[in-house]
Formats: C-alpha cells, sequence, structure tokens
C-alpha cells in the first residue's frame, strides 16, 4: 500500500494535458513532469556549450535549450545536437529564419516567442519546417515582450493579455494542422505568472512548460521559484519546468528537482533531512550536511537521509529514512538503517561512514530493481 494512499492529503491531482514529444522526452499527459535547463555559453563556441549541456544532463536535466540568435549559431547547433545526450530546445527571437535552419540542424523543438518571431505568414513557415523535420513548438509567451495590439489593448502586461496571445497562437498552429506544441506564459512577477498560468490551464488541454522567468539570483530567484512553481505544481499544474536562474544551468537542474522532489512528483537522488542546528547539536550540524551534499551528488537512485543534531526530534526523523544519523553526546551519536537503531559511531567517523552506507543501500535497490525488471 502506497504511502499517498494511506495519507490522501499527500496526493497531487495533475491537470490532464494532452502528450508531445520533445525527442524521445514524453511531455504532458502520464508522464514524468521533466526538467529543462539552458546554456549561457555563445553558441557558436561548441565545445564549451556541449560541455554545458553534457554537465546539465549528468545533473538530471531532461531536456536542455540552446539559443539560436544568428546564422553562425544555426550552423553550431548541428553538432551540439549529434553530441547532446539529451533532447535539444531551439531558443528563436526576432528571425523566423533561425527557426527553419534549427529544425533543419535536428533541434528537437523550437521555441518561439508570439510577440517577437513575426507576422503569421513566418509562423507558418516555421511549423512546416518544423513538422517536416519532425519537431516539437513551444509557444512562449513571455510578459516582457508580448505582441504591441495586447499592450495597446490592456494597458500592461497581464494574465487577461498573456492567455490570449498563447490561445491566437494555439490557433495558428492547429490552423495548420499542427499539433505537437506546449505553451507557456512567464513574467518575473510571481502573482503576474501564476494568474496567467490558472487561466492558461482553464483554457486550454495542452502541455504547460512552467517558468518564473528572471526570477534573480541563486537564493532569491530559488525562493520565488519555488513560490511561483510550487504552487501551481501542487495544483497540478505543468508538465516540464525551467527554473531561471542567474546561476549556473547545473543549479537550476538542482533546484528544479528539489522543488519536484518536495512535492513527490520526482524522486532522484538523496533527499537530506536535516536540522537547522542549534545549543543542542552533539556535532557541527551544517558542515556535515555541506559535506555530505558533495559528497553525494552522484548518487541518482532516490533515498531519504536524515541528520539530526540531538535526540529530540532525531530518533523520531530516522524511523522514516533509509538512512539516519541522530547526534548524542561524547563525540558520538546513533546510525540507523531502514529506520531501525543499528549501532553507534563517533563524531570523527560519520561523514565517511554515512557516505559508505548511503552508496551501499543505493547498490542494494538498483539490484533489486534491475532483478525485478529482469523476471
Amino acid at each position: 500500500m502506497s504511502l499517498n494512499h494511506v495519507r490522501p492529503w499527500r496526493n497531487i491531482y495533475r491537470r490532464k494535458s494532452r502528450q508531445i514529444m520533445v525527442g524521445n522526452v514524453p511531455v504532458g499527459g502520464d508522464a514524468p513532469i521533466s526538467v529543462q535547463t539552458m546554456t549561457n555559453t555563445v553558441t557558436t563556441d561548441i565545445k564549451a556549450t556541449i560541455a554545458q549541456v553534457q554537465a546539465a544532463a549528468e545533473a538530471g536535466a531532461d531536456i536542455v535549450r540552446v539559443s539560436v540568435p544568428d546564422q553562425d549559431s544555426a550552423r553550431a547547433l548541428k553538432e551540439i545536437v549529434r553530441e547532446s545526450p539529451v533532447p535539444i530546445v531551439a531558443d528563436i527571437h526576432f528571425h523566423y529564419k533561425r527557426g527553419i535552419e534549427a529544425a533543419e540542424a535536428g533541434a528537437a523543438c523550437l521555441r518561439i516567442n508570439p510577440g517577437n518571431i513575426g507576422s503569421e505568414d513566418r509562423v507558418r513557415e516555421v511549423i512546416k519546417a518544423a513538422r517536416d523535420h519532425g519537431c516539437s513548438i513551444r509557444i512562449g509567451v513571455n510578459a516582457g515582450s508580448l505582441e504591441k495590439h495586447l499592450l495597446e489593448k490592456y494597458g500592461e502586461p497581464c494574465p487577461e493579455a498573456m492567455v490570449e496571445s498563447g490561445l491566437h497562437h494555439i490557433k495558428l498552429l492547429e490552423d495548420n494542422d499542427f499539433h505537437e506544441f506546449k505553451i507557456s506564459v512567464k513574467a518575473s512577477d510571481v502573482f503576474l505568472s501564476a494568474a496567467a498560468y490558472q487561466a492558461l490551464a482553464d483554457a486550454t488541454d495542452k502541455p504547460i512548460h512552467l517558468g518564473i522567468t528572471e526570477a534573480g539570483g541563486l537564493t532569491s530567484g530559488t525562493i520565488k521559484s519555488a513560490i511561483g512553481l510550487g504552487n501551481l505544481l501542487w495544483m497540478g499544474i505543468g508538465d516540464t519546468i525551467r527554473v531561471s536562474l542567474s546561476a549556473d544551468p547545473v543549479q537550476e537542474v538542482k533546484v528544479g528537482y528539489e522543488i519536484l522532489k518536495s512535492l513527490g512528483l520526482r524522486h532522484r537522488g538523496v533527499n537530506i533531512i536535516s536540522c537547522p542546528s542549534c545549543a543542542r547539536q552533539g556535532f557541527d550540524v551544517i558542515k556535515t550536511v555541506e559535506a555530505l551534499e558533495a559528497r553525494l551528488e552522484h548518487i541518482k537512485t532516490p533515498m531519504s537521509l536524515s541528520i539530526i543534531g540531538c535526540v529530540v526530534n532525531g530518533p523520531g526523523e530516522a524511523l522514516m529514512t533509509d538512512v539516519g544519523f541522530t547526534g548524542g553526546g561524547n563525540g558520538a551519536g546513533m546510525v540507523y538503517l531502514a529506520g531501525k537503531q543499528s549501532h553507534k559511531l563517533s563524531n570523527a567517523e560519520m561523514v565517511d561512514h554515512i557516505v559508505e552506507q548511503v552508496e551501499k543501500k543505493a547498490a542494494e535497490i538498483e539490484a533489486a530493481e534491475a532483478s525485478a525488471a529482469a523476471e
């Protein structure tokens, strides 16, 4: 019996959406919510861009977006696509021909911005290229670049204007018998984004790409994204996400997974449950957790680890985790395995021993899964 069945208040009922493919990654329907990021290298620096794509993929990115601002970038995209371990989305702005070239170069998806891609005739040419080359499309509405006629109609960026822009382009794609697309309505303002996405979710069953655009630096952007995306995901809205940070793309992927993991929507790597530390702590919790986060980055198997500084909450938290350590006294604490007390351990040996226990547990889980798959 699953934990969600026992505790229905943990359930998130996802909005029913149409499923499309971005390369080999399904988006929408009952597919897992995929995590995206975007490279920030100069696209024509092929070596650097491929390295960044690979680093993002290693961190767990399902899809990576690459900017294609000029013809040289479109040429570089062909090699980037060939070397990438994940589907590549080509980010197209201003010049519709870049979209055509990106489709020809093998992009899995074309991101077009209704506010600056050009006339409907030009959009139709991009649609034709996408169809001819097996690309999907993302309609990327942005509050900062809405069409002029909508700004004149509404006076300012607002949810109604953003959704109207998106629905118009949905109709344009569908009128051209193209259905392999998803849509986003992003803004840097959390309230504006949330309201636009809620209205969009009510208006269409198309898969939705979630994001709070230009969210800020690592700390402020993470908080803003967690609030905005977290609330929408909790409501069941969203089929793929990108956390937009002024930070390394790998950090965007990590934050995206942490948001999904906190809601039980994706499970990857070690989920560390740790206390904020206080005068009761029997060891340096902050430094210990920092060390463990760094040492356990390579673990991809979903696992839980509790690191609690004292016996007030430690034993209770350890009951719910795969591996746990609770601080005691006299320079030692208690190791818990599968929720049960196992053995005492000195604080000095803790980090190495916990890493060993987590790696051992991960190997056991992987072996069990492999055995089950073989049967």
